[in-house]
This record gives structure tokens, sequence and C-alpha cells, in this order.
């Protein structure tokens, strides 16, 4: 069974900085795009950044120049450096992976519980 589990959330003041990880495990053939979203009350689910299995980056245009994601393929790992942070960037943050699972050998896309993340002071 494939997991993904986020941590590295938790308050921060703004202009602060966190690094939220995301560590995928189980029986994984092979991870495809990876990448962030997040959630704030009372609006949709949305992207953050993405990132391919060769390193191409993806951002939105409200986290550039502030946040960079990045992967470890030896570890399934996920990242996401978070600097400058500011109040709108109060959500939840979730892992998202496109795998193929090593029992099914069917791609799917598998998402993690989420990391609440919150800036405030």
């Amino acid at each position: 069974q494939v997991q993904l589990v986020e941590s590295g959330g938790g308050l921060v003041q703004p202009g602060g900085s966190l690094r939220l990880s995301c560590a995928a495990s189980g029986s994984i053939f092979t991870i495809y795009n990876m990448g962030w979203y997040r959630q704030a009350p009372g609006k949709q689910r949305e992207l953050v950044a993405s990132i391919t299995s060769g390193g191409n980056t993806n951002y939105a245009d409200s986290v550039k120049g502030r946040f960079t994601i990045s992967r470890d393929n030896t570890k399934n790992t996920l990242y996401v450096q978070m600097n400058s942070l500011k109040p709108e960037d109060t959500a939840v943050y979730y892992c998202n992976a496109e795998l193929v699972d090593g029992v099914t050998m069917t791609a799917s896309p598998y998402w993690g519980r989420g990391t609440q993340v919150t800036v405030s002071s």
C-alpha cells in the first residue's frame, strides 16, 4: 500500500521560513510528477508548485521567487522550501504524486493527509 506522509508544518511569523517534506513509501515502481497543493479555509485546493521526475519545475504566480520545490528520487521524497512567508500562505499543504504502484503496475494519483502551515504574528 502506497502512502504519502507530509511533515514540517507549523506556526511561523510573517517573513519567516518553513521546509515541508513528503515521503512516499510502500510498493512503488516509479514516481512521475510530484507537487504541493494547498487549501485555505473556504477556498478551493490550488497548485503551489510541481516538479517532474527530470526536475522541471512549475510555480503558482503567488509563490514564485519565495518557494523552491525539489525532490530526492533515491528517497522518494518531495520538499518545498518556503521563504518570506505571508499570512495569505496560511493553509493546509498537501503532497501529490503520480506514481506506478508496484503491485498493480498502474499509474494513479496519490495524496497525503496534509500538514497545517500558519503564518501569523
